[in-house]
């Protein structure tokens, strides 16, 4: 792939080899912007690379040092997300500023730079994730408009469309078995929600990112047939 170097200061050493990649959105007005807020030391904010509307790749900070663009995060038992992973910033302004659709270009890019990534690293289809999927309570992007499918389609994550199961939906302020097992399946495919049957406001933000990802034609936190069906299926294909 071609590269336009832009080094951000913004990074620290590495303690092993990367084996995630979290995509977020840059969430600023202009591409411009943002990658002068990753290239700030007084942002104390990186990624590894950017994805320009119109295909461009900016790589800031070397793979084999640490950037700093998760946060406070989780996936699968770890909350060390920058130690781990590879950072992609993909230019589009956000919920905050005009979410709008990914531009063709744009998620080429992303789908050859993935291919790019994983020729060196080892990256396993259930460690490639969304923002809002290692920070649910803080995060919302890259949002329900990511083509996630489509990078799945080409290789790269994880994605199941089964029939909607049946079974009443479950939402906030329910309790029981039901909740239980939903909180155990989100816990296995990588969320922060262990099982306590008690459906708070932190598993409604849990499955509403969930729902982003991989249910995004309805973001609503709750979990009915159709998401609890989808989870499963991910499940089995090796989530």
């Amino acid at each position: 792939m071609t590269f336009i170097e832009a080094p951000s200061p913004n990074f620290e050493a590495r303690k092993s080899p990367p084996d995630m990649i979290v995509l977020h959105y840059t969430g600023m007005p202009t591409g411009e912007a943002a990658l002068e807020r990753l290239r700030d030391p007084a942002s104390k904010v990186s990624s590894h690379y950017l994805v320009e509307e119109d295909g461009r790749v900016f790589r800031l900070v070397p793979e084999e040092r640490r950037a700093w663009h998760a946060g406070v995060s989780f996936w699968k038992g770890e909350t060390d997300i920058n130690g781990r992973s590879l950072g992609i910033e993909i230019v589009n302004p956000g919920h905050e500023f005009g979410y709008r659709p990914f531009p063709e270009a744009q998620v080429s890019a992303v789908i050859a730079l993935l291919a790019d990534i994983r020729s060196r690293w080892t990256v396993e289809d259930g460690f490639i994730v969304g923002h809002s999927d290692v920070a649910p309570d803080r995060k919302d992007d890259p949002g329900e408009l990511f083509p996630w499918k489509r990078l799945a389609e080409a290789g790269h994550g994880l994605w199941a469309e089964p029939p909607a199961a049946p079974g009443a939906p479950l939402g906030e302020g329910e309790e029981g078995a039901g909740v239980f097992a939903l909180q155990a399946g989100l816990t296995r495919l990588g969320y922060d929600s262990a099982p306590s049957g008690k459906f708070d406001a932190h598993t409604t933000a849990v499955v509403r990112a969930f729902q982003r990802h991989w249910r995004p034609d309805r973001v609503d936190g709750i979990a009915d047939g159709e998401t609890r069906a989808r989870l499963i299926a991910l499940l089995r294909a090796g989530g």
